[in-house]
């Protein structure tokens, strides 16, 4: 089984995610780096390859130039995948462009600049067949696959209640204005969008509730808030939430918490027990039963079940974070497109990882939340 040829849109000097994709994506040794146009300049994305170990002739000056390359050297060379690690806004055309080459695609979340693309992508993966993969990276973990196995499984009876709280402290100084690159571009609403801390984290928050819960967000009472003078966009949100089957939830998103790092967290509460996960310490995830003692599983035990095994590389004891669930991820995908190499129609829920869908319903979130929040409205439907 041949390692898979990848190609990198973005991810040039001064990347933080773009490095991440590279070692993420080529941990287990199933696929390498081939090419990529990985800055706007040209220079620079030569410069890049180089220090990337790219061949000059395959650090490309533009995307389009890129895929027009790849698509015309012999199938034994040309890429087989393409990672866009570009700001919200170019995000859509090179996917796109991927696509109508007969590239799968793996790009980066928020899907897209706004739901209008999102939509157009949507389509475009559907009439080229393509796979196409988004990088909700915390559904990576192996005790978040470990939580929803045992919520499927009925452990903690039918859920009731669902708390996720994403808190950062990055943003809560004006570092844009000092030209912080990866502020900057954040903070800017014709680079980012039209969501701030929900689009960068709250995406995330959304997309994890409703992972290991198996259930929909139906509805959204949201305020959002920007405490930076002279900030374009939210940099905090609160909402309450409503999911299928009658449970509600409560998500927080925020940038602005001075002193937190990444500290994500999650709670799942059951008719009979609740589970309950944190970033900080992503190896242990807590279960609590009604009448019986706490337990703390812990990643790559035994008792485990199937899922959270095959996402897990090393023993207990042996911690695995942020770069291995962005893995896990890749893995997840790369059996999509070895599937479809071999004439398959590629479910992504199958392979268990975030697909076309998830990111078309993270950007309908964004929506979703913006109009709740300028509405006089309690409740806001999230079709």
């Amino acid at each position: 089984m041949r390692k898979l040829r990848m190609g990198l849109v973005g991810g040039g000097p001064g990347s933080f995610i773009g490095r991440i994709h590279r070692i993420a994506a080529e941990l287990d040794g199933e696929a390498e780096l081939v090419c990529g146009a990985l800055s706007s300049d040209a220079r620079r994305s030569r410069e890049a390859g180089s220090a990337y170990h790219v061949d000059p002739a395959r650090a490309y000056a533009s995307y389009a130039q890129m895929f027009a390359a790849e698509q015309a050297l012999p199938a034994e060379q040309r890429m087989d995948f393409v990672a866009i690690v570009t700001p919200n806004h170019l995000h859509y055309e090179p996917a796109q462009l991927a696509l109508e080459h007969g590239f799968h695609v793996v790009v980066d979340k928020p899907l897209c600049f706004s739901l209008a693309e999102a939509h157009e992508l949507q389509a475009a993966v559907e009439r080229s067949g393509g796979v196409l993969a988004v990088t909700y990276t915390y559904s990576g973990y192996p005790l978040i696959k470990e939580a929803r196995a045992l919520i499927q499984a009925g452990r903690i009876g039918a859920v009731r209640k669902i708390h996720v709280e994403y808190p950062q402290g990055w943003l809560a100084t004006d570092i844009e204005g000092s030209g912080q690159k990866q502020a900057s571009w954040r903070t800017d609403p014709t680079k980012s969008g039209a969501g701030g801390a929900i689009g960068d984290i709250g995406t995330h928050a959304a997309h994890l509730a409703e992972y290991v819960s198996g259930l929909r967000i139906t509805r959204i009472d949201a305020m959002l808030n920007t405490f930076i003078p002279g900030r374009r966009l939210d940099d905090d949100a609160s909402m309450l939430l409503r999911f299928d089957g009658g449970a509600s939830g409560v998500l927080v998103a925020t940038q602005i918490a001075a002193g937190e790092e990444n500290n994500l967290s999650l709670r799942v509460h059951g008719e009979t027990g609740s589970i309950e996960w944190r970033h900080a310490e992503p190896n242990s995830l807590v279960l609590r039963l009604r009448d019986a003692p706490v337990q703390i599983l812990r990643t790559g035990s035994p008792y485990l079940g199937a899922v959270a095994a095959r996402n897990t590389r090393t023993p207990p004891g042996h911690p695995e974070g942020y770069i291995e669930a962005f893995a896990n991820i890749y893995t997840a995908f790369y059996r999509g497109v070895r599937a479809h190499a071999d004439g398959a129609k590629v479910d992504p829920r199958e392979y268990d990882f975030p697909g076309i869908a998830d990111g078309v319903r993270g950007m309908t979130f964004i929506d979703a939340v913006i109009r709740s929040a300028q509405s006089q409205q309690k409740w806001t439907e999230f079709a």
